[in-house]
């Protein structure tokens, strides 16, 4: 996860101007007080003097001779509470503009101690050193007053997004982890998507602290509002390779990455099409073939013999089917269980027939006596899914349960129904 980049230095200089007029002993009023009690104090002319030098040389940009200067007034003794405040505050500018952060830190944190600011002023500059000590890469510090900034300054989500940070690159995952689902948690709660960001830095934890779950589930909810081809290969690999996923589901796994990002390889293609075809579904492996034939993948090379092949038999599956339609109707209504229906009905769907392969799949799955029936349940959203009934797709996938892969399809469907690649 890459690490994110603003500039605590002109947000610094926004609250402390360098033209700021100094209030000297023996001369009339001037424009600049911190509040209504300052108004009446004055700084001596050996410390005015050297800190009007050092401003004039901050407007131009000289930094380093402005701290030279501004240094001349170490040397003075007896220093009121007001002429050290002034003083930090301007070292505080001129140390961030010549990039010393840690002068400009321990600077400012003296001007917040000082209690002179506004209420206005102080949740600038605590904001400004939290965002100065993370650019700085000091992480505890950064945490220290971005939490105070939050606390005082309200819940700017850049701030928050610098503080979960912080905790990220400080390696504390635990606490990183928590305050994002947090983020999300509230984001989905209001009915706001979670920003990418968010999302991402989710993911970037989990694989910073090796918990494949984690990374999983994370991952998915990325893949859900902003997904990708490669979310999306990555989640189907690591599902497949999941303790307990059973090998029967091969094809079903195929169907999904076929319908979410297309198979990639001939290999893909010639299998899942072999698989579609021992399970009885010609037209569903014709119609994979032809896909890969459209797009250039099949249909050349030392196995454009065997993809021929292939198709051929494919083809003259659907032949058969519409030969048998009739008898293999009624042979599988006669059946006291309803598989027969539920895989005729299926193929019915893929060769086209929605509304006589639904029918058929419902009524085969109100039959019962399934030796799989999360696998049918599964199958049935498929059809819907391929039928264009979009509502009752999701349905059918949110019924699925088991622990054997049926229900991570059933629930990867529902991202693929809702949040199609574009």
């Amino acid at each position: 996860m890459s690490k994110l980049r603003f500039a605590p230095i002109f947000i610094l200089l926004a609250a402390v101007s360098v033209t700021t007029a100094l209030p000297l002993a023996g001369m009339a009023p001037l424009a600049y007080a911190a509040d209504d009690s300052a108004k009446a104090e004055t700084v001596r002319p050996e410390i005015g003097k050297p800190l009007q030098a050092a401003q004039a040389l901050l407007k131009e940009e000289k930094f380093k001779e402005a701290l030279a200067k501004i240094a001349e007034t170490d040397a003075v003794s007896d220093k009121t509470a007001y002429e050290i405040y002034f003083i930090d505050r301007l070292r505080g500018a001129a140390a961030a503009r010549a990039g010393d952060t840690k002068l400009a830190g321990s600077s400012f944190e003296a001007v917040i101690a000082s209690g002179r600011l506004t209420p206005d002023e102080q949740a600038k500059i605590v904001h400004a050193l939290g965002s100065l000590y993370y650019d700085a890469e000091d992480y505890p510090k950064a945490i220290i007053w971005l939490t105070r900034s939050l606390k005082e300054g309200g819940n700017d989500p850049q701030t928050r997004t610098l503080l979960i940070q912080s905790y990220y690159l400080s390696n504390d995952i635990p606490r990183a982890t928590s305050e994002l689902q947090k983020d999300i948690a509230a984001d989905e709660s209001a009915g706001r998507t979670p920003s990418e960001q968010t999302l991402k830095l989710l993911v970037s934890c989990a694989l910073k602290a090796n918990d494949k779950p984690a990374y999983l589930s994370s991952l998915e909810k990325l893949n859900t509002y902003y997904p990708k081809k490669e979310y999306w290969l990555d989640i189907l690999s690591r599902i497949q390779s999941k303790p307990g996923f059973s090998d029967h589901l091969t094809l079903d796994l195929y169907r999904l990455k076929a319908a979410a990002v297309q198979l990639q390889t001939s290999g893909e293609f010639t299998d899942v099409a072999q698989l579609a075809l021992l399970a009885g579904f010609p037209a569903e492996a014709k119609k994979l073939l032809d896909q890969g034939y459209q797009s250039g993948v099949l249909g050349s090379g030392p196995d454009a013999a065997k993809q021929k092949r292939l198709r051929d038999q494919a083809n003259k599956g659907i032949a058969d089917d519409q030969r048998t339609m009739a008898q293999s109707e009624a042979s599988v209504s006669s059946t006291k269980e309803g598989t027969g229906q539920l895989n005729l009905g299926y193929a019915l769907v893929t060769a086209g027939q929605f509304d006589k392969g639904l029918a058929l799949m419902e009524s085969g799955l109100k039959k019962g006596g399934l030796k799989r029936t999360e696998d049918a349940k599964l199958h049935l959203g498929i059809a819907y899914q391929l039928a264009g009934q979009k509502d009752k797709a999701i349905e059918a996938f949110k019924s699925v349960q088991g622990t054997d892969g049926t229900a991570d399809l059933a629930r990867l469907w529902i991202v693929q129904v809702n949040h199609p690649l574009k």
